[in-house]
């Protein structure tokens, strides 16, 4: 089936997760459960999918699936291509933020500056009736 099956991809992006105060960068599907399949839809190749174990549906209406548009596969194939995963940060100065990880958990703050090529956030705790600078990572703040 070569000839009619050419590529399947389970689509994974890299993202940003902090474990006991470490950054790891973990691999999670975009797609959970999902498979693509390029393929010429034949008898013959239909019924190879269709009756791959563990396969139980397919999204589409009546018995053929289908298919994405170019503009959905582009945009699948760059969040794939992606190495290096971005910060999204939308936090600016100014902005009140809860801790949501390490040692100031459930504390509030205020937002001194944005690191974005680091994915560093500095913020302003009150530690003993002081404001104090600490630096943390994007992903232990939460937006008030």
């Amino acid at each position: 089936m070569l000839d009619k099956i050419f590529d399947v991809i389970v689509p994974k992006e890299t993202k940003i997760k902090i474990k006991h105060g470490k950054r790891k960068k973990v691999r999670e599907r975009i797609f959970p459960g999902y498979v693509l399949v390029e393929m010429i839809v034949t008898d013959d190749s239909w019924y190879v999918v269709r009756n791959t174990p563990n396969v139980t549906g397919f999204i589409g209406t009546g018995v053929i699936p289908t298919p994405l548009s170019p503009e959905e596969i582009e945009h699948i194939q760059k969040r794939i291509g992606v190495k290096e995963p971005q910060f999204k940060i939308d936090v600016k100065a100014g902005d009140p933020v809860k801790v949501t990880d390490g040692p100031f958990k459930g504390q509030e703050g205020k937002v001194q500056n944005v690191d974005e090529v680091h994915g560093k956030v500095k913020i302003l705790i009150s530690v003993f009736g002081r404001e104090t600078p600490v630096e943390l990572d994007f992903l232990q703040i939460k937006k008030l």
